[in-house]
């Protein structure tokens, strides 16, 4: 963005404009872009990755939960008893 601002601050210093006067300007924008996604595209790529594995961990421990409360209701059934408070 500076880049171009400072092109386009010279084009207006001047009288007649050229392509020199703005190329460097413009070039130095294109330089800062694409270190921008340089940067920008693996952050993007390894947020992706640990968000989805983030996400298994979660399902596997919600599926343990289940697994694990309804293990614990047939045993209670099984002795006769109920389980207190079944929203787990």
């Amino acid at each position: 963005v500076w880049g171009i601002m400072n092109a386009f601050i010279a084009l207006g210093a001047v009288k007649q404009a050229t392509l020199a006067m703005v190329a460097p300007g413009i070039a130095e924008a294109l330089i800062a872009t694409a270190m921008g996604l340089f940067a920008a595209i693996p952050a993007v790529i390894a947020y992706n990755r640990f968000t989805n594995r983030v996400e298994k961990v979660d399902n596997q421990y919600m599926n343990f939960i289940d697994e694990f409360v309804a293990i614990l209701q047939r045993q209670s059934l099984s002795n006769g008893k109920t389980v207190k408070g079944d929203a787990l």
